[in-house]
């Protein structure tokens, strides 16, 4: 089965931006990432976009898709319909077509200590740390994030606010905090705690709805500022 698809995407090149449409006959089962290599290598050589696994693993295809952030590695064309629009990811600096500058965006990931934080730590003389299934499930599905960027390109806080952490940083930090082998949970309350972090964060939850593993990153904000006002409330009667 095949149909013809327009491709219509935003572009930019170092000094404007603009639209520009590509035409081609798409076959039933092709991506939108294999729509975008088939345009790069049969219509226009200049266009730029970021890819690697075409698994939906590394998270680099995330683009906006008809308005929408999603992996384009796993997004059927047919299932999108005959007119795709493309645009880079939001709250991030284009560099270049759909390719945007995510330095900030891993700053802030790196921001709250996404690592295991041991006071015991003795490499020389290593031991192995024990969990149960239940410290297990209380929060292996925030482990599953990509960083590929969705969640923080649909998030309206980061949009009003360049500093705000963002739903993919704290989530980070909640996965840790969840952690019973770790003891970085302090920490890591004391960086996502203030006006940039847990308390900016509207409660909109579109970083849930678009979110490819379904990990729900809201609820990871949610469960971080209840961690947060118990924090917060301890250190007040020490």
């Amino acid at each position: 089965m095949e149909r013809e698809v327009i491709f219509r995407i935003r572009r930019f090149d170092g000094e404007k931006t603009y639209w520009q449409d590509f035409r081609f006959t798409a076959r039933k089962g092709m991506t939108v990432l294999e729509g975008l290599y088939f345009i790069k290598e049969n219509l226009d050589g200049s266009l730029a976009f970021r890819a690697s696994c075409r698994m939906g693993v590394c998270g680099s295809c995330a683009v906006k898709i008809n308005g929408r952030p999603r992996l384009a590695c796993e997004t059927q064309i047919f299932d999108i319909g005959s007119t795709l629009e493309i645009e880079p990811l939001d709250n991030m600096p284009v560099l270049k077509d759909l390719i945007v500058d995510m330095d900030g965006f891993f700053r802030k990931h790196e921001a709250v200590k996404p690592y295991l934080i041991r006071r015991d730590d003795d490499y020389e003389n290593p031991k192995e740390l024990l969990q149960t299934p239940e410290e297990l499930h209380a929060y292996y599905d925030f482990s599953l994030c990509i960083k590929c960027g969705a969640c923080y390109s649909a998030c309206p806080a980061s949009a009003t606010r360049s500093d705000y952490l963002g739903p993919a940083a704290i989530t980070a930090a909640y996965r840790f905090c969840a952690d019973s082998r770790d003891e970085g949970r302090e920490d890591r309350l004391n960086l996502v705690s203030g006006s940039d972090g847990v308390w900016r964060c509207h409660f909109n939850a579109e970083c849930s709805e678009v979110c490819p593993k379904s990990i729900e990153p809201a609820k990871a904000v949610q469960r971080m500022r209840l961690m947060s006002a118990i924090h917060m409330i301890k250190s007040i009667f020490r």
